[in-house]
């Protein structure tokens, strides 16, 4: 199973974020858990500059809009 957090507010590119993740985990197959991170503190402390920001199994690998579906599908694959 891979841990999967969104960092964000809780924006709708936030939202938009978990719903591709959830949306690429069932289409590859892949069990996943999906955390969410509001605190402005620990989203800073990840090393998010730019939300939404994405970690995949504790290594953050995007930060900044909506991540590109391949690279999303790659990291969930990885």
């Amino acid at each position: 199973m891979k841990t999967v957090k969104v960092y964000g507010p809780g924006c709708k590119r936030c939202e938009a974020t978990e719903a591709m993740v959830k949306e690429a985990a069932a289409r590859l197959g892949i069990e996943v858990a999906v955390e969410k991170i509001t605190d402005a503190k620990s989203i800073a402390v990840a090393g998010v500059m730019s939300t939404p920001g994405l970690s995949v199994d504790g290594k953050l690998v995007h930060a900044g809009g909506l991540p590109d579906a391949a690279k999303l599908d790659g990291w969930l694959t990885a």
